[in-house]
């Protein structure tokens, strides 16, 4: 039986086509974590962290953002940590396993970052990275600036990477193993207009601030009930449209997610 604390969590889940997409990818990378040391770096309002707990083994869990910390401990209780940018508050070789999910383009020295990601993992860990695919040329992307969906209001210090830049992002220390972009026009779309409707709901906010987007935590659920009941309407349309992407199969997707080893 799903825990009252989680239900909001689970409820948002089921209605985004892009965070499912999200954990496939993840899920299709991950080693088997049971009996492993985890730790998943950024996940969302934490619902990425709850199911990754699920897969077994011993995970920790941490972001930068402090609401971001605070509606992912609700859903995982425990373990969840506060980071300072590139610095990760752990002993060296504390992990097996690090999944990064939409952090690294949030902080200013990104490759001091990977250097502590290699610090705390032991030799032979592993560590997958999900990213914005960077694509100048996207009309989609000069869409989503044009309703306001900047770098800026997504918290973004960069506007993505290649596979080359972010490989040479994590340095000579990690053999990558795959990479693979996903989420093509019709996901995006989506996206792009979900995201533009809960931007028109957060304008009406006063003094509310959120370095990372629309990360949504349970308070923003309460607050718009209403608007979230209309959102959820909306989802067969979502899935549709994502369904498109079958139609470009040559076509890069606007994420990026990577695996790699420790050497």
């Amino acid at each position: 039986m799903t825990a009252p604390d989680t239900e909001w969590a689970l409820a948002l889940f089921g209605k985004s086509v892009l965070k499912q997409a999200k954990l496939r990818r993840i899920l299709e990378l991950l080693h088997d974590p049971t009996g492993k040391r985890n730790l998943d770096i950024g996940a969302d309002n934490g619902v990425i962290s709850y199911l990754l707990r699920q897969r077994g083994g011993r995970w920790s869990s941490a972001d930068s953002d402090p609401r971001a910390v605070a509606s992912i401990r609700q859903l995982v209780k425990t373990d969840v940590y506060q980071l300072d940018g590139a610095r990760l508050p752990f002993p060296d070789e504390s992990f097996d396993q690090v999944v990064v999910v939409d952090y690294l383009e949030h902080i200013e020295d990104d490759r001091g970052f990977a250097r502590e990601l290699a610090r705390v993992l032991v030799p032979g860990g592993r560590v997958i990275v999900n990213v914005p695919h960077f694509q100048p040329r996207s009309p989609l992307n000069r869409l989503r600036h044009r309703i306001g969906l900047t770098d800026a209001w997504h918290g973004h210090l960069r506007p993505g990477y290649t596979v080359q830049s972010l490989i040479d992002t994590l340095g000579p220390r990690f053999r990558v193993e795959r990479v693979v972009t996903y989420s093509r026009f019709g996901s995006e779309l989506a996206d792009t207009v979900l995201n533009g409707l809960y931007t028109a709901v957060q304008r009406r906010r006063e003094g509310d601030s959120f370095s990372k987007g629309s990360v949504v935590t349970q308070t923003d659920v309460q607050r718009h009930r209403t608007q979230f009941r209309i959102l959820s309407l909306l989802y067969p349309a979502f899935r549709l449209a994502a369904a498109a992407d079958a139609l470009f199969p040559w076509q890069a997707g606007h994420k990026l997610i990577l695996a790699a080893t420790l050497s």
